[in-house]
């Protein structure tokens, strides 16, 4: 993948992903992704499996996580 694959946001609104990119990242049709803003730009970002997520937080201490307290 080189930095200078592109695509043109066509008149519907929709952007091909270039076959590089879609190879490079094992990504396929039907994969949902988030746009998350950045800066003046927008990060994509596959939305992971459910099943991609066992496992996760193994360890994770849920008592006073929090940085603040909220106040009711």
């Amino acid at each position: 993948m080189k930095m200078s694959d592109t695509a043109t946001l066509s008149a519907k609104f929709q952007i091909s992903i270039p076959k590089a990119v879609r190879e490079a990242r094992k990504w396929k049709a039907g994969q949902e992704f988030a746009f998350i803003p950045k800066g003046s730009g927008v990060l994509l970002v596959p939305v992971p499996e459910r099943d991609q997520l066992a496992g996760i937080a193994k360890g994770a201490k849920p008592k006073n996580y929090r940085d603040r307290q909220d106040r009711f």
